[in-house]
This record gives C-alpha cells, structure tokens and sequence, in this order.
C-alpha cells in the first residue's frame, strides 16, 4: 500500500509564502505517489499517459486511479487499529456517489448519507441498510418517507427533528422504535478555512447545543426512542494544522457522552464525522493518521476503554487525492498587467475555488516537473468574474493547446457538477492498476 510522503519544502519568498519564481523549487513534485507520476517526462495516472488519455477522451475528463481509494480507507483503518480503537469507518458519499468510485470502497467501509438519495444510491451499490448512517439537516417529511423505509441508522440534528421522526413511528404504529443520535454543536470546530468549520463561536444551522441537550433528551424520551449515538462534525478540508482543534472538539463531545452514559443512555457509539482534508499545495501540512488516531484517543480516553465505538466518516482524505482532472489550455493572453491562462474548464465541474477557496494544483502534462518561472491567474470558461482556479499562481510556461492536469479532482468535483450555462458535465474514466 503506498503512502503519502511529503518532500522537502519548496523555497518561499519571505513577502508572499509562496514559492518564489526562478529559484529550485524542490516541492514542486510533492505530489508523485503510486499511481500518480512522472513517467518520461511526462505526467502519469495508473500508468498511464494523461495527456493521451485527454486525447483520446476529449477534455474536460476526469481521470481516477480507482486504487487510491481503496489505499487511503486501508491507511486510515489500520491508524485506528494500531490505537487500539473500536471504530466504524464510513465513506462519506456526498463527496463522490459514482457507483464506479463505491465500487472500490464497498467492502472496506460503510456509508455516511446525508439525504435520502445518498441512501438509495448506497443500498443499491450494495451496501446493507445497517451500514448505512444517517446525518441531515432540515429533514423533510418528503425525506422521511424514504429514510424510515429502511432500517438505516439516523442521527438527528435539532429537536423539531426528533419529534418529527417520532411522531411519524408513533403514527405508525407497532413497537419499532429503533435507537437514535444526536448530532451536537460544541461550539468548537476546525476547517480548512472560516467558512468551513461547521461549529465555532458563530452559530451555525448544524447540530443541538448543549444548553438545548436536556429537551432534545426529553423528546427522545416521549416518544420511547433510545439515544445510542453522540455524532458531531467540527468542521471540513482541516489539515495537520487543524488537528489540535479537532482534538479540542471532540473532548467538548466526550464530555457530553459521558454525561449521558451516566445518565443510563445506552452510548455504543461517538461519531466524529469527516473533515480531513488532503494537501493541496506543497506547503500545507497533511494530517498524519497515526496522529488522528493519537488523537481521538487521548480525547476520549475512558469512553475508549469502556468499548464505545469512534465512527468516523472521511470523504475527501477517501476520494481527493484519487482523481486528476483534465483541461486544454485555450487562451493564453495578457490583460492589465496579468497573464491569464484560459481553460476549457468551468467552475461547472470544479467548483473547490469558486465555492470553497479550496487551494488547487495544476502541472502540466508535457512537463510536470518544469521550473514554475511565470506568475498567473487559470480562469474558466464560464461567463462570470468568479471563474477562476488560482489566482496569483506561479506555473511553468504553457501554451494554447496544452493539457493541464488539477490535482485532488475526485472528491466534491464530479459530484457537485453542474450544467451552469449549459456547459455539459465531464466524463469520467477509472482506471485500475
């Protein structure tokens, strides 16, 4: 199984941080892996030449190594086994619903859904509805009629939630009252930025607060439904930076759990779902998974020898990295004393700088590894200001006609496409090694 190393750190301006141009830039390759390499000079993905693939598929394309998903859900599983942890690990499959992409997932881990098509999207690539798991906000009656059909495990996030959902068995009838979660708020979060972290000191539309806890246990308690899960999601995209916050976190939830096994709940599990992010750049830090698992130990520290499980559900450190995706180089022109390099890609198909601010890699596939010389803004070919990918951006010299590849294209790209001026979605192919 291969393993993400990071490389020395390219040499940065001491005024920017970013790599300053004409100098060696020894991370400008941080990125080579298995699957993803240099193979004479030119750009590689499963062994195969990217540029060739754009060639023969037409562009935009992505271009999975089915492989690395597989990879990156073993690596994390196999941190949390050498901490000693009881642990379930769910695909978060809003990051990529292609079934071709689950395929390589399907007998590693179980699913995370956030909406009743996410859940008929798993059950019918296979997965048992007992491995399926539940966590949405603003759940619809429309929503339940789907989610109560299943035996799926559901967290539920806000009371009128939990009232919802019990009303609807009581009405029901019979004696089914399966147990439920409780998605907190600890008012603490980590991400990749601001706007990313999904709980903090600004509230957010996510989640029960504790000054709340006691009516959401009330509510549980009338309509007769146990509470087995505490789930929180802090945040998204958070790095090796983040992961003291994380830890932070999640200790403000094993308290909490804690109070409620005290209580008589019967906790068998404290979800602390995604948010690990995957290096864009050379001079973020990745979080180390050995870390991770450190972590969650330390901070649930007695719950883990009392045999509650830690549910985990990576979506991005699962599918990010497994992707490239493919763009020709339409235009390379000056405008007002910046060079533009014009792709025949729109935030349509990759929207991780338009919406989220994602930072994004791009090499080109002739000359992965040549000397970044040249500052640019890559722009898309949707008609709007906000369609562009990186802006202040050093790359190699390209010209029109040129394959460029974006790295980390295959988790929140694909499935977040759209057909925003009528751009078409791109293709997808997946390859095997």
């Amino acid at each position: 199984m291969a393993s993400a190393v990071r490389p020395a750190q390219p040499a940065a301006s001491p005024e920017t941080g970013r790599p300053e141009l004409g100098r060696p830039d020894l991370g400008r390759v941080w990125w080579v892996r298995s699957g993803l390499e240099i193979l004479g000079g030119r750009l590689a993905i499963a062994g195969q030449d990217a540029e060739a693939l754009a060639r023969e598929h037409g562009t935009p394309l992505f271009v999975y190594d089915r492989r690395r998903l597989a990879e990156n859900a073993e690596r994390l599983i196999a941190a949390l086994d050498r901490a000693g942890l009881h642990h379930r690990v769910r695909f978060a499959l809003k990051a990529n619903p292609d079934p071709a992409a689950l395929a390589a997932l399907r007998d590693l881990v179980g699913i995370d859904a956030c909406s009743p098509g996410e859940v008929l999207r798993a059950l019918k690539c296979g997965w048992p509805a007992e491995d399926i798991s539940y966590t949405g906000t603003n759940v619809s009656e429309r929503d339940l009629d789907v989610l109560l059909a299943y035996p799926i495990h559901l967290n539920l996030d806000a009371i009128s939630q939990i009232e919802r959902v019990g009303r609807r068995l009581a009405t029901a009838g019979g004696r089914r009252r399966p147990p439920i979660g409780l998605r907190i708020n600890p008012g603490a979060g980590a991400g990749y930025n601001e706007k990313l972290a999904y709980s903090g000191a600004r509230p957010t539309k996510f989640g029960i607060y504790e000054d709340r806890l006691d009516e959401a246990l009330e509510a549980a308690a009338r309509f007769g439904l146990p509470v087995d899960t505490i789930h929180v999601h802090v945040g998204s995209g958070w790095l090796g930076d983040g992961l003291e916050a994380f830890e932070a976190a999640i200790g403000r939830v094993a308290g909490i759990a804690r109070r409620l096994r005290a209580d008589g709940h019967p906790i068998r599990e404290l979800n602390v779902g995604g948010g690990l992010g995957v290096p864009a750049r050379s001079e973020e830090r990745p979080v180390d998974p050995d870390a991770y698992a450190a972590a969650l130990r330390r901070a649930l520290g007695d719950l883990v020898e009392a045999g509650v499980v830690v549910g985990s559900e990576p979506g991005d450190y699962l599918a990010k990295d497994s992707a490239i995706l493919l763009g020709e180089v339409v235009t390379v022109e000056e405008r007002g004393g910046t060079t533009f390099v014009g792709l025949d890609i729109g935030w349509n198909v990759n929207c991780s700088y338009f919406i989220y601010r994602y930072a994004q890699e791009f090499v080109p596939c002739r000359a992965p590894d040549a000397e970044r010389t040249q500052t640019v803004t890559v722009a898309g070919h949707i008609n709007e200001a906000g369609d562009v990918f990186a802006e202040d951006y050093p790359l190699p010299p390209v010209a029109e006609g040129d394959i460029l590849a974006l790295l980390n294209a295959g988790g929140y790209h694909q499935a977040m496409s759209s057909t925003h001026c009528l751009r078409p979605h791109a293709p997808a192919i997946f390859l095997d090694r």
